[in-house]
């Protein structure tokens, strides 16, 4: 048998390789900001932002963590939900997508965070606007994602279908559907991150509960470890999600994987 590399077992186990890697930062971290005195209201050590999750009580983590991620996943849900027909009728009809795109892409481009004020007077305080501020920030990949995945979609595969005069709805959910299933998960697994960000920044501008409530108000009284750590506790919740919605592909659809990833 020839033997196999280092490299190669390590590439071959894909969870080693990553832990390694987050492990060797983490020792690297905790020795330059001690070795070089960083203060820790610059650059806490990982030891100190360890602490930050223990001077909060697990209830209170628990609460301000679904209540980010309770708003995150409705935001989703209805981006998934509204950008799918939006998608569809781009792909179907040049004359909606010529008008329509522009506007998308103008609704795109106005900044989030600038909005978010107005749309907190009109929607008041409650779920609501928080929901409308996290739809807007993971709705555009989506619709890009799935127009482009259902305008690949082979031109010969679409006029035998019309010439065989199979109902519209069969050439959306048999020919062009399956198609573009390896966009729209990549455009799921880019917007699923973007909803938490949408979610925090949404808790920015107004909330009394949520990670990026505790983040800001951790700032505002100087307590660095605990607004680390709440940080930290975002990019597990946006590692978690993105690794749930990789799941689904792979159980429901393996068939849309790239072979690299099989």
């Amino acid at each position: 048998m020839p033997r196999v590399s280092l490299s190669e077992r390590l590439v071959r186990m894909p969870v080693v390789l990553p832990l390694f890697t987050f492990l060797a930062v983490l020792v690297l971290w905790e020795v330059g900001t001690r070795v070089f005195a960083v203060p820790s209201y610059i650059l806490p050590a990982p030891s100190r932002i360890a602490t930050g999750f223990g001077a909060v009580d697990l209830p209170r983590w628990i609460a301000h963590i679904w209540a980010t991620l309770r708003v995150a996943l409705m935001g989703y849900g209805a981006a998934i939900l509204i950008s799918l027909p939006i998608a569809i009728g781009l792909a179907k009809s040049k004359l909606l997508s010529r008008a329509l795109y522009p506007l998308l892409v103008v609704i795109q481009s106005v900044p989030v965070v600038a909005v978010a004020p107005i749309i907190i007077v009109v929607l008041g305080t409650d779920d609501a606007p928080r929901v409308v501020i996290t739809f807007m920030i993971s709705f555009f990949p989506l619709v890009v994602s799935m127009t482009t995945g259902l305008m690949a979609t082979p031109a010969e595969l679409i006029e035998l279908s019309r010439s065989l005069r199979a109902p519209q709805h069969r050439e959306i959910t048999q020919i062009r559907l399956p198609y573009a299933t390896p966009y729209i998960f990549s455009g799921l697994k880019i917007s699923i991150t973007l909803a938490v960000i949408g979610a925090v920044v949404s808790e920015f501008v107004a909330a009394e509960l949520g990670i990026g409530y505790f983040i800001q108000f951790s700032t505002s009284m100087f307590k660095l470890p605990q607004a680390w750590a709440g940080l930290a506790i975002l990019v597990a919740m946006s590692l978690i999600l993105f690794q749930a919605v990789s799941l689904i592909q792979r159980l429901f659809f393996p068939w849309s994987l790239p072979k690299a990833a099989k």
